[in-house]
């Protein structure tokens, strides 16, 4: 069975090309994310491995599906850029893998939180340029603090548990409560409350018609003037110029995100020789308590190794007609 993995990366390679080790499938890498020109590539292949950036709205799967695919293997968890009903009018399945590695991006969310906090990365430029004082680089103990957790499935729960080690206060907001998470003493409050109450808020909410741009201008002024907010969730959970102005006023202290709502075209590219074109992310760039990183907070050996166990296994349990971790319209 032919696969072609699409926006295939060196890291992509190497895990995928350890798991198929065992297994009957011949992948073909593919670094060009899907659009509806690069579709044309999958032509005369049975399945398509496709991430989070890259195009499945339906005209794409209408390409894809004349060619030949018969089978989307995401390598995300997270599915809101596929044309479910699309998918299903084409006779195509969806599957994704819904968990791999929930401490790789809570912890990847607690390192922005003290990346931030005591300012590490302006500190680290300083001592590069031989500037050892101390100046602006007051942080603040953790311990104490309230710490609002927006989602609490898996990486929420893993990032409440190591704030909780911290000695913070927790407060949560999801429609379906975790116990795993109020055993930790965590307290679930409405968003408003939340807000309100929160030092550093993290967000790690699917990105649904209902959470999108869930943190706005409004939602924004809630918070405790100075607060700090991480986004390790989608990028489209908040409205990215909204964050400016308030960065501009002070009512946000620090911005942490690893997920922004244009990055599609962006993020997983080396563009350092090229004008950023993007007026929104240069503007948030200049902010010296801004931390921006390009998606990375998936990026460990175990959940690596675990994204691609899991989609290769989907693969061929579809394969022998026993689909799992399918995702319907």
């Amino acid at each position: 069975m032919r696969v072609l993995v699409f926006s295939s990366q060196h890291y992509d390679q190497h895990s995928f090309d350890r798991a198929a080790a065992d297994h009957a499938l011949v992948l073909h890498h593919q670094p060009a994310r899907l659009t509806f020109d690069t579709a044309m590539l999958a032509q005369g292949f049975d399945v398509v491995c496709a991430f989070i950036n890259d195009q499945l709205d339906a005209p794409v799967l209408e390409r894809l599906a004349a060619g030949g695919t018969r089978l989307i293997a995401l390598r995300s968890a997270g599915y809101n850029h596929v044309d479910l009903a699309a998918a299903a009018r084409l006779g195509l399945v969806v599957t994704r893998v819904p968990a791999y590695s929930p401490h790789a991006v809570a912890e990847h969310a607690v390192a922005l939180v003290l990346a931030l906090n005591r300012h590490l990365h302006r500190a680290c430029n300083r001592t590069r340029d031989g500037d050892f004082t101390l100046h602006g680089l007051t942080g603040f103990d953790l311990h104490g603090k309230t710490v609002g957790i927006v989602g609490t499935g898996q990486i929420g729960e893993a990032f409440a548990r190591i704030m909780a080690g911290f000695g913070c206060q927790l407060l949560a907001h999801d429609p379906s409560p975790n116990p795993a998470v109020l055993a930790l003493g965590a307290r679930y409050v409405t968003l408003p409350a939340l807000l309100r109450q929160s030092h550093i808020v993290s967000l790690h909410c699917p990105l649904t018609e209902q959470t999108h741009h869930l943190i706005d201008a409004h939602s924004l002024a809630e918070l405790q003037p100075g607060a700090m907010l991480i986004n390790t969730g989608r990028g489209a959970l908040v409205d990215t110029p909204a964050l400016i102005d308030a960065l501009k006023c002070g009512q946000l202290g620090y911005l942490g995100l690893d997920v922004y709502e244009e990055e599609a075209q962006l993020f997983f590219e080396d563009r350092s020789d090229l004008p950023l074109q993007d007026d929104v992310l240069a503007r948030l760039l200049t902010f010296p308590n801004v931390i921006v990183t390009a998606h990375q907070a998936f990026l460990t050996r175990e959940a690596l190794d675990a994204i691609a166990r899991t989609t290769l296994d989907n693969i061929l349990a579809w394969s022998q007609g026993q689909p799992r971790h399918t995702v319907l319209a």
